[in-house]
């Protein structure tokens, strides 16, 4: 909201779920801002209308991010334990860690003082970390990729808190799954931006795609990073909080132009509809009505576009180096996995079957 001016915020729970308060002085233009919040509802019990408490209504409201664990799990913890989470969440905060990171950690932690109960986390050795990691194994069958943020945050907290460093060197890591990323063909691309006819939300799609963006990066555009001069827009603290350079599609600076006159954004270059950082989650689900209004019954969310990107421009020949560098990687390894999506000279090779 551009004016916070006349609300109050209340933090509370309702039906198990987190929730804020809005309180303000009744105004018909202020309840009529308030509806258009989506998931706002109004509760007769306290007289007031309310949002899910998530990420990015703090941000709307300017309320401080919350990186505590759940509830239910909170209160089995032990009180000891429970000072070793706010221990792990100081450290993260010190070493500048991105909120995703800080939230993922803090949870995954919260599991693993779950588990010890009122065995205290500071005294803990090898052994009580291989018994977890083989109960997450056997009893709660986890995935690789859930086992390794685990291990992360378990590790994070061993050797950045308490300053065990040597505690992990005889706790093997499961091998991990290698995916393949998902990518979108270039009809299908195309489709899905037919049907999106919003014009912010095709512009944000747009951009996604054409300069193959991650979410964050997408939502972090300020209007002062776009330089149509040099055709060039500024990504600024993208993954890793590093900066850089990408191009600007010629075919998408007039639509962008436009949308600059429609909707005026002041700081952000999309905004929500009460001003500020649009949300990530409409984002996503703009996303998702525009994949079913595309008929396109594939699996992927939002990232397909930029891993479209990349695998279409190394089928258009382009220098694996130079999508590197477009992407942000720091490790080329990490763009080589688009090499399996795009190998053209494998999909010519035709199956001993197809001559019978």
């Amino acid at each position: 909201m551009n004016d916070l001016t006349p609300f109050t915020f209340k933090f509370g729970i309702l039906n198990n779920l987190k929730v804020i308060y809005i309180h303000f002085p009744w105004n018909k233009d202020h309840v009529l801002q308030i509806k258009q919040l989506p998931g706002s509802r109004w509760n007769s019990k306290h007289s007031a209308w309310y949002v899910p408490d998530n990420e990015d209504y703090r941000k709307i409201f300017n309320l401080p991010q919350e990186y505590n664990v759940g509830i239910n799990v909170l209160s089995r913890i032990s009180v000891e334990n429970q000072n070793e989470v706010q221990r792990l969440i100081n450290q993260l905060k010190l070493k500048g860690y991105s909120t995703n990171t800080l939230r993922c950690y803090v949870n995954e932690f919260a599991q693993y003082l779950y588990y010890l109960k009122e065995i205290p986390a500071n005294q803990c050795d090898e052994n009580e970390i291989r018994n977890y990691l083989l109960f997450c194994i056997n009893d709660l069958r986890l995935k690789e990729n859930t086992l390794h943020s685990r291990i992360n945050a378990i590790k994070f907290y061993y050797e950045k808190v308490l300053h065990q460093t040597k505690i992990f060197l005889e706790v093997p890591r499961p091998k991990k799954q290698i995916r393949l990323p998902k990518a979108l063909n270039m009809y299908e691309v195309k489709r899905i931006l037919d049907v999106t006819e919003n014009l912010k939300h095709n512009t944000m799609l747009k951009l996604c795609y054409g300069m193959g963006l991650r979410l964050s990066e997408v939502l972090n555009l300020k209007v002062a990073d776009i330089d149509s001069k040099s055709m060039r827009v500024h990504i600024q603290r993208g993954k890793g909080k590093k900066d850089r350079y990408v191009n600007l599609p010629e075919s998408v600076l007039e639509q962008l132009r436009a949308y600059y006159k429609e909707y005026k954004p002041k700081e952000y270059l999309f905004e929500g509809l009460f001003g500020g950082q649009y949300s990530s989650r409409s984002i996503q689900q703009v996303f998702k009505k525009s994949l079913e209004k595309a008929r396109i019954n594939k699996k992927v969310g939002i990232h397909s576009l930029r891993h479209s990107f990349a695998t279409h421009l190394l089928e258009n020949g382009t220098d694996i180096r130079f999508i590197q560098e477009l992407l942000g990687h720091n490790d080329i390894k990490t763009t080589f996995v688009y090499t399996h999506v795009s190998d053209k000279s494998v999909r010519k090779i035709i199956s001993p079957l197809d001559n019978l």
